[in-house]
């Protein structure tokens, strides 16, 4: 088993402009090869802007964030692209665009020079949407589908990639409950084989489907470990606001959260 770490995050800080409060401030974790870690917290906490950063589509006003080892800030899009995958909250409004073709434009890193897709490219496609479940959507188009359907694709886009990381921001936003277990189960089949970073709104379906859990308050870290390391009562009232019994789910071997009231 590789025991490597994938991501470093060395006091990171992060604001929107110089006139605004920090939105991340003395952050610092490590997430190793093949483990899946959810970030949890209220809205606005910083969930999102440190999966961007993650991605590298942001970068540290202060501290740095390595990617095997290598500094963010220093690699390219293509680079970043072919060792990391991110599922974004919402799919591209191309009006007519098929299932196919936009699962197609995740083969982006790994195009020629003059931007064009072999064989191979259509063969990672079509694994890509097989393995998420949207082969036979194939030719259908984006607007025609379920939001079940599209998180699906979205998972497909990112999967076409083939890169060992991905990173996940609320993929169960807007899902019902059968589709939010869904994507989550699919996410977890590919746990064995890939790096997994999500944002989380749902603690009991962090501590279900993450092996690591890192709660965020204003900004900072306020708790960071296993489900049963974070899951607790006095980490609900610090970071939630509520109050709630944490159980033990016997099936899963994993703590859920029985909300009482705001505190």
């Amino acid at each position: 088993m590789n025991t490597g770490t994938v991501y470093r995050v060395e006091g990171v800080s992060f604001g929107y402009g110089a006139a605004e409060a920090p939105v991340l401030g003395g952050i610092d974790l490590h997430v190793p090869v093949g483990q899946t870690l959810a970030l949890v917290g209220r809205n606005g906490c910083g969930k999102s802007t440190l999966l961007r950063l993650l991605a590298g589509t942001l970068r540290p006003g202060r501290g740095r964030v390595l990617l095997e080892g290598r500094d963010l800030a220093g690699m390219s899009r293509r680079e970043v692209a072919r060792r990391v995958a991110v599922l974004h909250q919402s799919l591209p409004p191309v009006h007519g665009m098929t299932v196919r073709r936009l699962v197609r434009q995740g083969r982006f890193a790994h195009r020629g020079v003059l931007g064009m897709l072999n064989e191979a490219e259509d063969g990672a496609t079509r694994s890509a949407m097989e393995r998420a479940g949207v082969a036979a959507l194939a030719d259908r188009s984006l607007e025609t589908l379920s939001g079940g359907e599209r998180q699906r694709v979205r998972l497909a886009l990112a999967l076409a990639q083939q890169s060992p990381v991905l990173l996940l921001d609320e993929p169960t936003t807007y899902l019902d409950v059968r589709h939010q277990l869904e994507v989550l189960e699919l996410v977890a089949a590919f746990g064995e084989e890939l790096t997994v970073v999500m944002v989380l709104h749902d603690l009991d379906h962090a501590a279900r489907y993450a092996d690591r859990i890192v709660a965020l308050r204003r900004g900072r870290i306020a708790a960071q470990g296993t489900p049963r390391e974070v899951v607790t009562e006095p980490v609900l009232r610090e970071v939630f606001g509520v109050r709630a019994r944490v159980l033990s789910d016997e099936r899963f071997g994993t703590p859920y959260c029985r909300l009482d009231a705001p505190v």
